[in-house]
C-alpha cells in the first residue's frame, strides 16, 4: 500500500450538471469542509484516479479544480489546517482510497 497524503481539493463549475457530477465523484474521493471543498486521504494511485474522473466530466475552459498537497498523514496535517469561527465535524469514517 503507498503512503497516505492529504489534499484540499476545491472546485469552481460552471454547469450546474457538471458541478453535481463533480459533488458525486469528490464524496467518494474524500469529506465535504466547506461548500465545493474537500479534505481527501489518498495514495499517490488514488490522486490519479481522482484526476482522471474529474478530467472526464470538467470543460477546461469554463471550469476550475485546485488541488492541494498537505503532506502525508503523519499526525501533523491537523497543524497544516486552521479554521476561523466554525469547524467542520470530524466524520467517523473518512474516505481513503488505495
Amino acid at each position: 500500500m503507498g503512503e497516505l497524503k492529504c489534499y484540499v481539493v476545491s472546485y469552481d463549475i460552471m454547469d450546474p450538471k457538471r458541478l453535481h457530477q463533480v459533488h458525486k465523484i469528490m464524496k467518494g474521493f474524500g469529506d465535504p469542509i466547506h461548500y465545493s471543498v474537500f479534505r481527501c486521504n489518498l495514495t499517490e494511485k488514488g490522486k490519479v484516479e481522482l484526476i482522471a474522473a474529474l478530467t472526464e466530466i470538467i470543460k477546461h475552459n469554463e471550469d476550475r479544480i485546485m488541488i492541494v498537497d498537505l503532506g502525508p498523514l503523519d499526525g501533523r496535517v491537523e497543524e497544516r489546517i486552521e479554521f476561523l469561527g466554525v469547524h467542520p465535524t470530524q466524520t467517523e469514517s473518512e474516505a481513503v482510497v488505495v
